[in-house]
């Protein structure tokens, strides 16, 4: 009778302790079912808040600022005579900051009609894997430009409105892979004055960009705008400009080709006046440094 009841007992302790080790099991994989890969947002998807000419889906860091000089020389159809465009030359000044990981803003000045321009870049929506992720960035932007040259008539009543031009445009984007991300940006133009009446105040385009990457510090980049309108045959071109970014250190530096002159949106999307069919291109390069100007942890989302 006592074995009896022994064997009993050390059956029940065997049993309470097979039980307490199951529950253990299932607690641990409760915790292992609920360790969900946390929410990343891709990175790098260009190198710069850039493609050549357009704007990117790239946005800067939190406290950062991007100083760039761009420049465009002379049509290379122009021969020896003018050094294939070289003597020739339109630059570009601009200063970008970034203020939140989906938030910047940038200023900048252009030679090419003595042009102030500034804007702003907002993400509604980012790119991101994990929980919670989405596929592509949804960046909206909005900017303005004023031309700051004599007036042309001085003798009759010029209005300060009429030197200003505005740009709306939306970027949707995706870093397919590591080596490849595309884009699109439809964009509205607005000109304040037009040469002509015959011209459209307003200015419809798409933009189209990407970057292949060639190596760890190489990549190929272009951007198309098709103007939807304004177009005058044999007069206007829709601005096409493709490149190779090099990465040297703390700076990205950008040689490519183009046909467009004007290096904001309104200049290259309304008055590209050369054809890449003719050979009227222009090579160019684009300087980026990046630099670190607040540290301020209440900047970052």
């Amino acid at each position: 009778m006592k074995k009896m009841i022994t064997r009993i007992a050390v059956l029940s302790l065997f049993s309470m302790y097979v039980q307490g080790m199951n529950a253990q099991e299932t607690d641990l994989l409760k915790l292992v079912g609920e360790d969900k890969p946390q929410k990343e947002y891709v990175k790098y998807a260009f190198k710069s808040p850039r493609v050549i000419n357009g704007h990117s889906m790239e946005f800067l860091a939190p406290g950062t600022m991007d100083f760039r000089i761009l420049h465009r020389f002379g049509l290379l159809n122009q021969g020896a005579d003018n050094f294939f465009g070289l003597d020739q030359a339109s630059m570009r000044l601009s200063f970008d900051f970034g203020l939140r990981r989906n938030l910047m803003f940038g200023v900048g000045r252009s030679n090419f009609k003595k042009e102030l321009d500034g804007y702003i870049k907002y993400a509604p929506l980012m790119q991101s894997t994990g929980e919670g992720s989405f596929p592509v960035t949804v960046a909206l932007v909005a900017g303005m430009t004023m031309n700051t040259m004599p007036w042309a008539d001085p003798t009759i009543k010029n209005y300060f409105s009429s030197r200003l031009a505005y740009y709306f445009q939306t970027i949707i984007g995706r870093k397919i892979s590591e080596g490849l991300t595309l884009q699109i940006s439809p964009t509205l133009v607005h000109n304040n004055l037009v040469p002509l009446q015959t011209q459209p105040n307003d200015v419809y385009a798409v933009g189209f960009g990407g970057r292949a990457k060639v190596s760890n510090r190489m990549a190929l980049t272009w951007d198309y705008f098709y103007v939807a309108n304004g177009i005058e045959s044999g007069v206007n071109y829709h601005p096409l400009s493709v490149g190779v970014d090099i990465e040297t250190g703390g700076h990205v530096f950008q040689l490519h080709v183009s046909n467009a002159a004007g290096m904001n949106e309104r200049a290259f999307i309304t008055e590209t006046t050369n054809s890449w069919s003719k050979g009227e291109v222009r090579f160019g390069f684009n300087l980026s440094r990046v630099f670190q100007i607040k540290k301020n942890k209440k900047l970052t989302q």
